[in-house]
């Protein structure tokens, strides 16, 4: 228990040695330091550096009708990605959670492929999260003879949900920080709501703009004939077509099933056109590059809309085949909203629409106010607990001290190594960690004097103390880190960063009082050799 071997030394001094590099950046600039050095300290979060909180919930009812309306296409595909004497006429409409399809093309006989119909369908029907031998994500029932009824089961709907929440997560992420190096922080809470918190930000309408887009983008052929937009505009649509307008090609009859869509982009960009002009450039993948290539090829001489959450962003005229899948789109765009435009669209379409439920707005003002709050907290009760120390214990408590400032570096340095986010409730972490280090010390201080009124020589009387203490300090300190993981595992945003803090805390402080103190006290044992311990 008291054998420091140098190899045990030398870990020890490499341990602490970490520690301070690692917590360096929090005090000194490292912009300039080598490679093998972090250049940046603790992350601060919302409450200390200031920005954007938003709590948003996603509505399952557009979940499900989103789903179904992909399925509607899916079946649409295999209806009609046939030969024409294979293909089936059909009339898709999704009705809140149901897709009704109608066949419409009989036989001879006066009877509809209700049976092939039904076989295509169900060769579409995966499996609930892709499990073989599983539920099915959709039931299909019939209905008469020309009609089929596609709905989700409860079981289905779960799995739906789950999907669609962490796809949200990710497009609020590829939103927010398209460039991946904003500290955002983006946490699920429940089975339909998602809380992001974005340090820095000082724009909330923003961000909100950006996340209330639907992001659905879509190709279509439009009929711009003169009499088929008049109708449309009284009322009288032309089937299968939609009425859109645009900022600058006014009002075009969009068909209502797309050519190519958003899930076929590769890539989007902001870039700049001949003019110098903010323009936003996009790459198909390889299957979104072939469809637009054999659209173009196969509609020569008609319009193209791309449209982007039912507005008509741009409508050129089809010239001719355009290979390669290079899309761009012009506009009186300013640079801002090519770049926002540019992220939703790399992003993808949002699987349902957010619903803002909470706002808050923190300033850098009182963010800076909290750090020095909490500073000033925190060097008061380290000195407190210094001074108690000191007092109590004499020369042993300064070694308790020193190891506890070791602690305090060693806690920073974790933070800054792990990337983690240092929040208000984490700061109270350390605070906390500040009075629990000690309790350990206490402890073994207390079983030292008690070895030395035994009669013991300080040498037993420090190795007794250790020993005999170490498992009621274990217990301790592991029922504590586990509260620290529930929290962790249960809470979020701020009690995060709490457990966070906490659970750093506890296992430095268990390494700073059993192996950095009790190296101090062996070293001074062995060099001074003094007959009683002054404790």
């Amino acid at each position: 228990m008291l054998q420091f071997p140098p190899w045990k030394v030398a870990l020890v001094l490499l341990t602490l040695a970490w520690g301070v590099v690692m917590a360096l950046p929090n005090v000194v600039n490292m912009d300039d330091a080598p490679g093998f050095m972090p250049k940046k300290g603790v992350n601060l979060g919302l409450d200390l550096q200031g920005g954007v909180y938003l709590m948003m919930e996603i509505n399952p009812d557009e979940v499900i009708a989103n789903r179904l309306e992909v399925f509607a296409g899916d079946v649409r595909s295999a209806f009609t990605n046939v030969t024409p004497s294979e293909r089936i006429g059909h009339l898709p409409d999704v009705k809140g959670r149901q897709l009704e399809i109608t066949l419409t093309r009989p036989d001879t006989e006066g009877n509809f492929p209700m049976d092939e119909a039904l076989r295509r369908m169900r060769k579409l029907n995966g499996n609930v999260e892709g499990a073989i031998g599983g539920a099915k994500t959709y039931e299909i029932e019939q209905l008469g003879t020309d009609r089929i009824l596609v709905t989700v089961p409860a079981a289905s709907e779960e799995a739906l949900m789950k999907d669609a929440l962490g796809k949200t997560m990710t497009i609020v992420r590829r939103r927010v920080d398209p460039d991946g190096v904003s500290e955002i922080s983006i946490t699920p809470q429940g089975n339909d709501r998602i809380i992001l918190e974005a340090p820095g930000e000082p724009d909330p309408q923003r961000l909100k703009d950006l996340l209330s887009r639907d992001g659905k983008m879509t190709f279509n052929l439009v009929d711009d004939s003169p009499s088929a937009i008049t109708s449309a505009q009284a009322g009288v649509a032309r089937a299968g077509y939609r009425l859109l307008e645009g900022p600058t090609t006014g009002a075009l009859l969009v068909r209502n099933i797309p050519e190519v869509t958003g899930a076929d982009i590769a890539n989007a960009a902001q870039g700049f056109d001949e003019g110098n002009r903010p323009q936003i450039t996009f790459r198909l993948n390889s299957n979104g590059a072939r469809k637009f290539y054999d659209t173009t090829r196969n509609n020569s001489g008609k319009l193209f809309a791309i449209v982007l959450d039912d507005v008509i962003m741009s409508a050129p005229r089809i010239n001719e085949p355009i290979p390669g899948g290079n899309v761009r789109i012009t506009g009186d765009f300013t640079q801002e909203e090519a770049q926002d435009l540019a992220a939703i669209i790399e992003a993808g379409e949002m699987p349902a629409k957010v619903q803002f439920l909470d706002q808050r707005t923190v300033s850098a003002t009182l963010g800076h106010d909290s750090i020095r709050a909490g500073t000033r907290a925190s060097m008061i009760g380290l000195a407190l607990v210094a001074i108690f120390m000191i007092i109590a214990y004499g020369l042993m408590g300064g070694f308790a001290v020193g190891s506890l400032a070791a602690n305090i570096v060693l806690i920073l340095g974790a933070l800054s190594g792990l990337g983690a986010t240092l929040t208000l409730p984490g700061i109270a972490g350390i605070i906390l960690t500040i009075g629990m280090a000690v309790d350990a010390n206490v402890l073994v201080f207390e079983r030292i004097r008690e070895e030395q009124r035994n009669g013991r020589s300080p040498l037993t009387a420090v190795q007794a103390g250790y020993e005999r203490a170490f498992s009621t300090i274990l217990d301790a300190n592991v029922t504590t880190l586990i509260a620290a993981i529930i929290l962790y595992l249960l809470g979020s945003g701020p009690v995060k960063g709490f457990a966070v803090t906490l659970a750093i805390g506890i296992v430095t402080s268990v390494f700073t009082a059993f192996v950095v103190t009790r190296w101090f006290t062996v070293m001074w044992l062995k060099t001074f050799r003094p007959k009683k311990l002054a404790v």
